[in-house]
């Protein structure tokens, strides 16, 4: 716990004693700050103010969401730099291997004038034996901010919940935020706009698919996800995100998804952790490929969307992924400028 006690010399005999012997204090009013350190271990003088995490999309409000897509683009359209993390260190705690969001963390961090630190599971005791709450308390006490990659979404709650230093979520089990707002960066640069649009997620209803449902909430689009029975979305998403205006279909035809779509998006059939399931959703997962015949199916200018790595042969064919309709580069691209204009927004808010 931290505070202030306000001791005032002129007028005061404090208890009992001559005013004469409060001169040491000249005479003025005077902070004095003790600093106590709690069980929650946030002692530091910036702890003051609560930090604010980047865990789901439904952690900004519409006009946030709408502000930090263009706040993304701006940036990206003068390869924006700044010395707003001057000083400041950014820890990143992967649990899981990383190619795009490693690489597109460490480069916004540092074009906004800060420090990375990357850590991997054999770095970091987070999983192990000792507590997450523990983790979060150290860590909170060297760094400025965590960027974790993870299995379970309790884990950057328990983070969040324990530390006294902004969490973003770079990927859970659960949800995948930072890549949504990639995607809808892209959607809007070749689109002019989000309203209207309908977006059809062929595959898993895993993390990709919980946050695009999460973005409807929050943006004026619609998304279908056609997904096999017992691998759809979670209803509790789904039913979260339908109370807050989103427009959502589950359906388990690609076909009836596809068509009309102005975006066809796809998702590897096994995630990370997932890979002794990999011959079973192989199997589950057979009819839910992206390919011409599925493009045919949408409109004539449909986008196709993936957040890679890509099993080309799987969920998507090569032909698609090289085609004319692909914009899978733009949106990789888009990471980058999406998560400095995160980071920005956690760094500032409330400022």
């Amino acid at each position: 716990m931290e505070f202030a006690t306000t001791l005032t010399a002129a007028g005061s005999t404090h208890s009992g004693r001559p005013r004469a012997a409060m001169g040491l204090y000249k005479m003025h009013r005077i902070r004095l700050y003790i600093i106590f350190s709690t069980i929650s271990g946030k002692s530091r003088r910036k702890d003051i103010v609560m930090p604010q995490h980047f865990l789901t999309i439904l952690d900004f409000s519409k006009q946030e969401a709408a502000a930090l897509l263009d706040r993304a683009a701006a940036m990206k359209a003068v390869d924006y730099r700044s010395d707003l993390l001057d000083g400041k260190t950014c820890i990143l705690v992967f649990e899981k291997a990383s190619t795009r969001t490693r690489v597109s963390f460490e480069v916004a961090v540092r074009h906004l004038g800060g420090w990375p630190i990357f850590m991997t599971q054999n770095d970091s005791q987070l999983g192990r034996d000792e507590p997450i709450r523990d983790t979060a308390r150290v860590l909170s006490r060297y760094a400025d901010c965590l960027i974790v990659r993870t299995f379970g979404h309790h884990k950057l709650e328990e983070l969040a919940a324990a530390g006294s230093i902004p969490v973003v979520n770079a990927l859970s089990d659960e949800y995948h935020p930072c890549q949504i707002m990639a995607d809808l960066l892209t959607m809007r640069e070749h689109s002019g706009g989000l309203e209207g649009l309908t977006l059809a997620f062929v595959g898993d209803g895993n993390n990709i698919a919980h946050s695009l449902i999460n973005a409807a909430a929050r943006f004026p689009f619609r998304v279908v996800v056609a997904a096999p029975k017992g691998y759809q979305p979670d209803p509790a998403v789904v039913a979260r995100a339908r109370e807050e205006g989103a427009d959502v279909a589950v359906v388990d035809d690609p076909a009836e998804a596809a068509k009309g779509a102005d975006y066809l998006y796809t998702d590897v059939w096994a995630s990370m952790g997932q890979e002794s399931e990999q011959a079973i959703r192989a199997r589950a997962f057979a009819g839910f490929q992206i390919n011409d015949a599925l493009v045919a199916l949408a409109k004539p200018d449909v986008r196709v969307l993936h957040c890679l790595p890509a099993h080309r042969g799987e969920e998507i064919t090569d032909s698609v992924m090289e085609g004319p309709h692909s914009v899978v580069w733009d949106e990789a691209e888009n990471r980058l400028h999406v998560q400095k204009a995160i980071l920005e927004w956690i760094f500032t808010k409330g400022k």
